[in-house]
């Protein structure tokens, strides 16, 4: 991955986030927090 790429999608995903706090309001940070306690504990499993 090259540096270009990379700041681009930190650029995306921050923008995603800043929208959703400022106007969507869908819970995005709560929902995808969930999801990856559940993959956390889903690996946990096949450990």
């Amino acid at each position: 991955m090259t540096n270009r790429i990379a700041i681009a999608l930190v650029a995306l995903t921050t923008a995603f986030f800043l929208a959703d706090y400022l106007w969507l309001g869908l819970g995005a940070p709560v929902f995808l927090g969930r999801k990856l306690i559940e993959f956390i504990e889903f690996l946990a499993f096949w450990r």
